[in-house]
């Protein structure tokens, strides 16, 4: 009898049947459902579920935000992290450094933009490390017009000031202006190169 089961998780339930399905960093469903989800796939998948044993994998997933979290009602964005701390390329995950929230999920929950974030040793927050880490909107007419946007920053360089400088901005979707012609230059070179000087 799942009648216990489902009164238990009323609140989770409810909470699921009235979301949107649209992820954010504010939002508690995206992060139920996430959990749920990897919970049921660690149990083999839905196919292979009854409806008690997916209410167990609810009542789990549940179960294990408050666990790490504190609360099951904790938003995506407290979860779901983006940090660069050095310039290794794999990097020293810590919840005690600085990190940005990121709204959207992974694509194997079908968000496009894709963000693959999963806890490191030592970590309860998730930080990613796969998806799209380069985002373009390119507009070909009489002159080519773009926006972009790329995970973190242009430099491998903790010490510059374009090691982070794109991570809210990737993390908001808030594309920046490409510049294909010298004229869109003006007033955004920091230093020219010229080869043989």
């Amino acid at each position: 009898d799942s009648a216990p089961l489902k009164a238990k998780l009323a609140d989770q339930i409810d909470l699921l049947r009235h979301w949107d399905y649209r992820w954010a960093v504010a939002s508690v469903p995206t992060s139920l459902a996430v959990f749920w989800g990897e919970e049921v796939r660690h149990r083999g998948g839905i196919e292979k579920m009854s409806p008690e044993q997916l209410l167990e994998a609810l009542s789990a997933a549940s179960d294990k935000l408050a666990a790490g979290f504190g609360t099951w009602k904790t938003p995506w964005g407290g979860i779901n992290r983006f940090q660069r701390l050095t310039g290794d390329i794999v990097q020293p995950f810590n919840d005690a450094g600085p990190s940005t929230p990121v709204g959207f999920t992974s694509a194997q929950w079908g968000s496009l933009a894709s963000f693959g974030a999963r806890p490191y040793p030592g970590t309860k927050k998730w930080y990613g490390t796969s998806g799209n880490s380069f985002v373009a909107v390119v507009e070909f007419g009489d002159k080519v017009r773009a926006m972009a946007v790329t995970a973190g920053g242009e430099s491998g360089h903790p010490a510059s000031p374009h090691f982070n400088d794109e991570a809210k901005r990737y993390s908001t979707g808030d594309l920046r202006e490409v510049y294909f012609y010298r004229s869109q230059l003006q007033g955004h070179i920091e230093r020219e190169y010229h080869p043989g000087e």
